[in-house]
């Protein structure tokens, strides 16, 4: 189980924290989503651990934006301005070889683009882009963890897909479906 939640961590705070958009929270629904899974199916065979681990980081996004959604109509009657913590999602992944450094800078502003990007797409959009793209999962495996039909899934990854390359202009190879 172990080795299984130190290959997932890193991926599923990225997806956290693309959809929170604030580094401890996200921190936080990752820890609970692997407490949840070690706590309920530790004793399912490992081959079923991905889905079921998504399923329930899926559901602690859900339950964070229900949360935050009832926080915030409190927040109206506060003035708070809200906080830059200064984390980029690049500087925690791992370089894996070096360029030349025109093409490193350019090849940046496109990574800084294309976060951006993602970013700002709707939440069950970014979940189908991230678990199709970026986990492998198929239709079928996603719209389990979402919990929604497969014509939802393909319809989501699809307009995050055509969103992402109208706001960045130009098709990038990996985003096909």
């Amino acid at each position: 189980m172990d080795a299984f939640l130190k290959s997932v961590e890193r991926r599923a705070y990225v997806m956290a924290r693309f959809a929170t958009s604030q580094e401890q929270e996200a921190l936080d629904i990752v820890q609970d989503a692997m407490f949840k899974l070690v706590q309920k199916y530790s004793h399912l065979h490992k081959d079923e651990w991905p889905k079921y681990f998504y399923r329930i980081l899926h559901n602690k996004i859900n339950d964070w934006y229900r949360r935050e959604n009832v926080r915030n109509r409190w927040r109206v009657f506060f003035d708070r301005k809200s906080e830059s913590d200064g984390f980029k999602i690049e500087d925690n992944v791992s370089q894996t070889c070096y360029r030349e450094p025109g093409r490193t800078l350019i090849g940046e502003q496109d990574s800084n683009d294309l976060l951006a990007a993602v970013a700002g797409l709707p939440l069950r959009q970014q979940q189908a882009l991230i678990l199709r793209l970026w986990e492998g999962f198929s239709v079928a495996e996603t719209a389990r963890i979402m919990r929604c039909s497969e014509g939802s899934v393909k319809t989501h990854y699809s307009r995050a897909v055509h969103r992402l390359r109208e706001e960045l202009e130009k098709p990038y190879v990996g985003l096909v479906f």
